[in-house]
């Protein structure tokens, strides 16, 4: 981390304790800004906590980092920004040597190197893990234990109401400030030169979900309220494995990484019916291929079968997936499950959102002082589909990269223009209105329609059906006070943004699949693939030239009659 001497009367708000918030403060204040870390929960509640698969990045002498970024680029379906997805993958050693010098204990074999975790799209087992599948744990504690060291003022259980703008610019934050419980929490406005959004997603959109209730999209939609663009909004990734007893936990792809493979009630493998690469096909498509096969019996789950990896003996297999994945297996045991002698039921749920605010290289957005980083931004990195373990990744590097900036643009007082991000022009056409009846506006409701309608598979009647629900709640009156009532005003903002942009979206492209507009044939879509691979082989950093949005069904099926031929 580079310490510039002397410190300035720069003061920068980062709201959220996650790895992208925690690593922006960290920067930041040793770049010489004041620096107030505000978090909605206790500094240690953030989602990188219950990250379990890992962090990505070209740690090893036999690996590369071109073919990191194909890996990344044909995950993303051709919608990544290819200078962002460079930076990631150039800068990722160095934000995972800078996380290993802050604490961060990443496995080790008995020689002393790092344990290769394969996971899938990878092209090789290049995903570092820490206590087996307690990755995101660790670089919590980490970096929480050095923030508390640091000259970072923290404000805990303060809730994001919304961003203070004035003559174009953010200049600070209005907050609710203690609220815990039924104890009612006080509205404060802390002013500031910068503001960095660092608040993670907004799983609790869907009824089933690997996020902690914490992940209302608050950010999102304070920049939405603000005039910040938002971009990618339709691209949200379905996990393919959460638990079907119990709580919704997740079981992480590294599992499969290890062997274990997804079969149907009758104990047959399904997922090779979606994709040649079977269980380590990207998440969209395997989350998809579960989906279906769970349709065809009549919605009950799915399983998850390792049963036959590391070893025929149960016991041996037992130890071994208790040492290699310690948490997932207090999990499974906690339900009543054996996963060492029989598959367990598994079934999608909501993961991560690929869009959010809009930003450059550094993390700013269209709106003058306002940053984001983490999963509630839109760097580019994920286009519509996000690769395994790059969120960490991502976190970590554009969040030291917006701490390092954030002094000399405040002292510069230019901002530079965002380029405004392509979008798909709008095809709604007419749809139906409420005019605010019908049940007032409830989150159980709202997940259920979102699942429904705008989840793993959407169609235009549903997404119109449910744009008309949301709508309607829209008109009604409310007038929110408490931190709850807040949080279910921002999953109305953001859900009616992801709907439009759905609708917007015709054609199905990685996360977002549209049932009724004739996606791609699997067999073209891996053509495509294998056609995008080899034309990033001979040129692995994508010339000027050619625009960041390059996907396209008609290019990608262009690609798949090349392959052909």
């Amino acid at each position: 981390m580079t310490t510039t001497s002397g410190t300035t009367d720069v003061h920068a708000i980062v709201v959220g304790s996650g790895i992208a918030g925690l690593l922006t403060a960290l920067h930041a204040v040793e770049h010489g800004c004041r620096v107030t870390l505000v978090t909605k929960d206790v500094l240690e509640h953030a989602n990188t906590r219950f990250a379990q698969g890992g962090i990505a990045g070209v740690m090893f002498d036999d690996d590369a980092a071109d073919d990191h970024v194909r890996d990344t680029l044909v995950a993303g379906a051709g919608l990544s920004d290819p200078a962002a997805v460079r930076v990631l993958v150039d800068e990722g050693p160095a934000r995972i040597r800078e996380l290993i010098s802050l604490g961060v204990a990443f496995d080790r074999d008995e020689a002393g190197g790092f344990v290769k975790g394969l996971e899938a799209a990878h092209s090789y087992p290049r995903i570092l893990h820490a206590g087996g599948d307690a990755t995101g744990t660790a670089i919590e504690k980490a970096l929480v234990a050095r923030l508390r060291a640091s000259d970072v003022a923290v404000i805990e259980h303060a809730f994001l109401v919304d961003l203070v703008v004035e003559d174009g610019r953010v200049s600070g934050v209005d907050l609710i400030v203690g609220e815990v419980d039924a104890t009612p929490g006080r509205r404060e406005i802390i002013t500031s030169d910068a503001v960095v959004l660092a608040t993670g997603g907004a799983g609790e959109l869907y009824a089933h979900s690997t996020n902690p209730e914490v992940a209302t999209g608050d950010g999102i939609a304070a920049a939405i309220r603000a005039g910040a663009e938002v971009t990618d909004l339709e691209f949200f990734q379905f996990h393919p494995t959460v638990l079907a007893v119990g709580d919704s936990f997740l079981v992480s792809e590294a599992v499969r990484g290890e062997g274990a493979t997804l079969v149907d009630e009758h104990g047959r493998r399904f997922a090779f019916d979606a994709h040649p690469d079977g269980e380590l096909a990207p998440r969209d498509v395997v989350a998809r291929a579960i989906a279906h096969q769970m349709e065809a019996q009549d919605g009950r789950p799915v399983f998850l079968d390792a049963t036959h990896i590391h070893s025929e003996d149960p016991a041996e297999r037992a130890a071994f997936l208790s040492r290699r994945f310690p948490t997932i297996d207090r999990a499974v045991r906690e339900r009543g499950l054996d996963w060492a002698r029989e598959p367990i039921p598994v079934t999608p749920a909501a993961h991560y959102l690929m869009g959010g605010v809009t930003t450059d290289l550094f993390g700013r957005s269209s709106l003058p002082g306002l940053y984001a980083v983490g999963e509630v931004a839109r760097t580019g990195v994920h286009g519509a589909n996000r690769l395994a373990s790059n969120s960490l990744l991502e976190g970590a590097v554009f969040g030291a990269r917006a701490g390092d900036v954030i002094a000399e643009d405040a002292a510069s007082g230019i901002w530079p223009e965002i380029p405004r991000t392509a979008a798909p022009e709008s095809a709604a056409g007419p749809g139906w209105r409420l005019g605010g009846r019908g049940r007032p506006l409830n989150r159980e409701d709202l997940q259920a329609i979102m699942w429904a309608h705008a989840g793993l598979v959407r169609d235009s009647s549903g997404l119109r059906l449910a744009a008309a629900v949301l709508e309607s709640w829209r008109d009604q009156e409310r007038a929110p006070v408490t931190e709850s009532e807040f949080e279910d005003e921002n999953l109305l903002t953001v859900a009616t943004a992801l709907v439009d942009a759905a609708l917007a979206r015709r054609e199905s492209v990685g996360a977002h699949f549209r049932s009724d507009e004739n996606p791609p044939r699997v067999d073209d879509v891996v053509a495509g693939q294998a056609a995008m691979a080899d034309v990033l082989a001979a040129n692995p950093y994508p010339p000027d030239s050619m625009p960041s949005r390059w996907w396209s069904d008609d290019i990608f099926r262009e690609y798949a009659t090349k392959a052909r031929s």
